[in-house]
């Protein structure tokens, strides 16, 4: 699905769970495209969940955020995975690369801009959703270029895609217990400040070490 020198490192993959799921997964009419896809409905979930936020009430004020929380780690699951088939379960397709990558772009749209319209109670929260989104993307975009260019796959933080996934998880998960302290969706609206401002770093740090590196490459 991925070329093995493009992979995003992850410690995660060598354990007995991962390999055992990937194993189980192989065996099953299941290809990792389909799992990429996959990825990308989960984000859809949570999402839907994140818009309904203001609406909700009783129980949902809890269970939607969770719910949330859940899909945005299904889909990071999904993003394991497929790269796992596709490489460790020798299920790789001609068109892998592009299901590894388009995919994960509609799904950090999908739930960061999610985010800014279920809080309707705060001033500017669908600009900053976009503008998060935006950066998000281009996080992504300044490493597929600096690759297509010759520099090596750049997976830095200090807002990669699980930085960002664990953030807006973690955002969920407060949320549903964040009335008995404040008003609801204060942490989710600090989320994705935090998100805006470190995927900018982000693509400019990508940005200057794929630059520094074409740069050494052509003088030596």
């Amino acid at each position: 699905m991925e070329d093995k020198s493009s992979r995003r490192p992850l410690k995660v993959r060598s354990s007995t769970y991962a390999q055992r799921v990937a194993k189980w997964l192989s065996n099953k009419n299941i290809t990792p495209n389909t799992i990429s896809l996959l990825s990308v409905l989960f984000a859809a979930c949570s999402a839907i969940c994140l818009v309904l936020l203001p609406l909700s009430s009783g129980p949902l004020i809890w269970l939607l955020p969770l719910l949330a929380a859940t899909c945005i780690q299904f889909r990071l699951l999904c993003n394991l995975f497929d790269g796992m088939v596709a490489m460790e379960g020798g299920k790789s397709t001609a068109s892998g690369e592009l299901f590894n990558d388009m995919p994960d772009r509609f799904a950090d749209a999908f739930v960061i801009v999610a985010v800014g319209y279920g809080l309707p109670q705060f001033s500017y929260a669908v600009d900053i959703a976009w503008c998060a989104a935006i950066l998000a993307i281009m996080t992504a975009y300044v490493r597929t270029l600096a690759t297509s260019t010759g520099a090596p796959a750049n997976f830095c933080g200090p807002m990669a895609k699980q930085h960002r996934m664990a953030l807006l998880t973690f955002a969920c998960i407060f949320t549903a217990i964040e009335p008995l302290f404040w008003q609801q969706g204060a942490v989710l609206y600090t989320s994705l400040l935090i998100i805006s401002v470190g995927s900018f770093i982000t693509v400019c740090k990508r940005a200057i070490l794929a630059y520094q590196y074409l740069e050494d490459k052509h003088d030596v």
